[in-house]
């Protein structure tokens, strides 16, 4: 396996010609870096990895595009996960910058984008599908045996997509999109009249399903979650159904009161969203969330508690977003910008500019 600085030698001559050649040396060993999926000029497919100074710090190809990653606790590794309906996890070592191992999800399934670790980063829990029967899984890899698949849950449900891991460290919050695709087909939705999405609650231990909540319709699919430290998620949906219609696209679920409820937001503005929520973020100290829209060019600051809408910032094709330490947030753009904004933020503040296509999220690790 490479070290860091031979494959940052290495990529200097190899990535040169696109203008997006590493500094080598340009981290410290426990310095946080920003990992993404992205496309580069020429449309091939890596996963990246960047300082919070907005350096590239390396680029890597991969065979198919890529989604979600999450950080494993206690580790230098970051897992990134094949969109739908790729068949691929890599395990990415952060020191030596390069793919450790990439793990086939198995046969007959494909991942969905997004993954999460138990506490201990003993297992990792992926969202999954069996293609042949439809039916929406979780599977269960031991990261202490080289991501070896010990189990799979199934859900009850189809197109399992975002989950995250509730702060009482046993419970998975699945978002479920309800959206049947199969490999044969690509990216093609084969039952949009049928679809029946829902924000679930899982005992990771066991699989049991613990709590089932559904959208107020059933085209709006339930795709990117996260939750805060006292268990309230906030959710994003993408609406499948007609164009002319105008549906609520951001939901909420009390960590407390397990109360689950639409927000309203200002009908020129969900109109402007067109239908489609792409990353969600909570703070690190739990008050408030961004959310992006693409679509729209949209950041929506909301407070977490009460689900109010605070400000809404103008970014084109706003991507992903991750939460920075206690109160800021990081976002990336398609167009290839990566940026710092605080909650009180009026305006994004732009910390590099790159010949890239950001996918949908970042992992901060």
């Amino acid at each position: 396996m490479l070290n860091r600085r031979h494959f940052l030698k290495n990529s200097l001559v190899l990535s040169a010609w696109a203008g997006l050649a590493p500094a080598p040396w340009a981290w410290a060993d426990d310095e946080p870096l920003l990992f993404s999926a992205v496309d580069d000029a020429e449309g091939k497919h890596c996963l990246a990895g960047a300082t919070l100074r907005g350096e590239l710090a390396f680029m890597t190809d991969v065979p198919e595009r890529c989604h979600g990653g999450t950080r494993r606790p206690g580790k230098r590794e970051v897992v990134m996960f094949a969109r739908r309906p790729g068949r691929q996890l890599h395990v990415l070592d952060i020191d030596a910058g390069s793919t450790r191992l990439s793990i086939e999800a198995g046969d007959g399934r494909h991942f969905y984008g997004h993954g999460v670790f138990s506490p201990d980063g003993h297992y990792l829990y992926a969202t999954a599908n069996r293609f042949e029967s439809t039916v929406g899984i979780i599977q269960v890899f031991d990261a202490a045996r080289d991501y070896a698949l010990v189990k799979e849950f199934p859900l009850d449900g189809i197109g399992p997509h975002e989950l995250r891991l509730h702060p009482d460290g046993d419970t998975l919050i699945v978002a479920l999109g309800g959206i049947e695709t199969h490999p044969d087909y690509g990216r093609a939705k084969l039952n949009l009249d049928s679809m029946a999405p829902a924000l679930l609650l899982m005992d990771r231990h066991s699989g049991k399903i613990l709590a089932r909540h559904e959208p107020s319709h059933h085209q709006l699919s339930c795709r990117h979650l996260d939750v805060g430290p006292d268990g309230t998620v906030i959710t994003g949906y993408q609406f499948q159904g007609p164009e002319w219609e105008t549906l609520p696209l951001i939901a909420r679920l009390d960590g407390r009161a397990d109360e689950f409820k639409e927000l309203a937001l200002p009908e020129p503005l969900t109109t402007s969203l067109k239908q489609y929520i792409a990353s969600v973020a909570i703070s690190g100290n739990g008050r408030h969330a961004a959310i992006t829209a693409p679509r729209g060019a949209r950041i929506l600051i909301m407070e977490t508690h009460t689900g109010k809408l605070l400000r809404e910032l103008a970014l084109e094709d706003a991507a992903g977003v991750v939460a920075e330490g206690e109160n800021d947030f990081l976002v990336s753009s398609g167009r290839g910008g990566l940026y710092r904004l605080n909650s009180t933020s009026s305006t994004p503040e732009r910390l590099t500019q790159l010949p890239v296509h950001w996918d949908n999220h970042l992992t901060l690790a």
